[in-house]
């Protein structure tokens, strides 16, 4: 079977999913920053690939600990380690080509196996698994996806996005996740490759350019502007922002409200730290600060709600708590 056709027979399990979640509940509850923890297990990320680097060792064990930690704590979406691995970043390292195809599948796989074994008694309630689909500013490993301006047109950018996406539809995740998305190039490339053929659902988040007087994607493009061609489209589960920091969440989200009323909204920031000469700042968000935020966003229209780097499994918790309050 062909990952587009395997992409197409599991649409309706996956649009299932999360409308079992999102009527479970006032928000779903997505996980931290998969990175962060890996880090704080001993794993050394210094490498183009990032944690993906994990999927080339096939070191399964750290990777199935960290789902489960973001599990434990109460996430119901958890997202794969293939952010930063390409097709064509896996065959530089050496891969063949049914290596890097088999390296993404076992990204959404191992993920399923950690929901799995989650959802065993005394915990049977449904979980999801969203493949990462980092932006092609990710691939390049400069910090671009921070950035954005690549001077490429949507045809290109979409025939670099097209064999990843393909591939990890095949492996039959409950969503994709298009992650820090820094050009409106880029989301235009994003919303032709979603209407192309039917597949998973997604969420769509973009990377805003910090301190604007209204949000921005990095390109400077405004994020009212650079949104509208994902609009109408049926496989755009939700719209959004990450890697930002908590305090300039809120903005973006009313900016996406006006502009796609109803739209599921997704929301899951950094820890407020910047990210400058090789290295995050001091200081970690606090919990109280968080869990307030986080209730803004709820209000303003995120129904999926989580947290980006250097957020840890006790935000999650944290926020599972005052979603029972709720």
């Amino acid at each position: 079977m062909t990952p587009e056709v395997r992409a197409e027979a599991g649409l309706g399990r996956e649009a299932d999913r999360l409308g079992q979640l999102l009527a479970r509940h006032p928000f779903v509850i997505l996980d931290g920053g998969l990175a962060t923890e890996l880090e704080r297990c001993g794993c050394d990320l210094d490498d183009p690939l990032w944690s993906a680097k994990l999927l080339l060792d096939e070191d399964e064990p750290h990777l199935l600990e960290v789902h489960r930690r973001w599990l434990a704590a109460g996430a119901e979406v958890i997202t794969t380690a293939s952010y930063q691995a390409t097709l064509s970043g896996l065959r530089a390292r050496g891969l063949s080509e049914d290596q890097a195809r088999a390296a993404l599948r076992r990204s959404v796989r191992l993920a399923q196996r950690a929901v799995a074994d989650h959802t065993q008694h005394p915990h049977p309630h449904p979980r999801a698994v969203a493949a990462s689909i980092g932006s092609y500013g990710a691939h390049l490993a400069d910090g671009s996806e921070y950035r954005g301006g690549y001077g490429l047109d949507p045809a290109s950018l979409a025939d670099f996005h097209r064999p990843r996406l393909l591939e990890l539809s095949a492996a039959a995740p409950d969503l994709l996740a298009f992650e820090t998305i820094p050009d409106a190039e880029e989301a235009r490339a994003i919303a032709a490759l979603l209407r192309e053929r039917p597949g998973p659902r997604a969420w769509v988040s973009f990377s805003l350019r910090p301190g604007a007087s209204a949000p921005r994607l990095a390109d400077g493009t405004p994020l009212e502007i650079a949104a509208a061609p994902l609009l109408g489209i049926p496989r755009v589960a939700a719209l959004g922002v990450n890697c930002l920091g908590p305090h300039e969440v809120l903005p973006a989200l009313e900016t996406l409200a006006a502009l796609a009323p109803g739209l599921p909204l997704v929301a899951y920031p950094n820890s407020g730290e910047r990210w400058v000469a090789g290295q995050w700042g001091e200081g970690e968000l606090e919990l109280a600060t968080y869990v307030a935020l986080a209730e803004g966003w709820w209000r303003a229209g995120a129904r999926l709600i989580g947290g980006c780097c250097r957020t840890r499994p006790a935000h999650i918790q944290a926020l599972a708590e005052r979603r029972a309050r709720l």
